[in-house]
């Protein structure tokens, strides 16, 4: 039988400034706090770098301004952790496929043992037709994963 008893020490809360990722964020600060002092809070946003391909003029000035947006943000959320009680909080902000990146690489990366992740706001032909990262996440990742809606 499964413990149900788990203390999470390593929680990665990916983050876009959507309603859903600041409902896990939330989320995710209880559950740090509640898993006591040596309980880790990563918060992670992910540029998708391939948003960019796109754009016939690609500067990488364009990647630092939403780099400088996400960091402003970053620091908003890490003092609300800190606010709230968490003693181990930190952000990284990362670049590529925000699938791969939030499954695999960032809680191998980190050590994670829990990923607590916002539900998205795609209809159903839109899931269909670009997929889920959440959907994705769940599916795949090797950790526990929560999904959190935001009400």
């Amino acid at each position: 039988m499964a413990d149900v008893n788990v203390n999470y020490k390593n929680i990665l809360v990916p983050v876009d400034g959507s309603k859903e990722a600041e409902a896990a964020l939330g989320k995710a600060i209880q559950v740090a706090i509640r898993n006591g002092e040596d309980a880790n809070l990563h918060i992670l946003h992910v540029i998708d770098t391939r948003a960019f391909q796109n754009v016939t003029d690609f500067k990488t000035t364009m990647v630092e301004q939403v780099a400088e947006t996400a960091k402003k943000t970053l620091d908003a959320y890490l003092q609300q952790a800190k606010d709230a009680g968490v003693q181990n909080v930190d952000y990284t902000i990362e670049y590529g496929s925000p699938k791969d990146i939030i499954a695999h690489q960032a809680p191998e990366k980190l050590n994670a043992d829990l990923i607590m992740i916002g539900a998205t706001g795609l209809n159903a032909i839109e899931r269909l037709l670009i997929g889920s990262v959440t959907e994705y996440v769940t599916r795949t990742a090797n950790v526990d994963t929560l999904i959190v809606r935001a009400k």
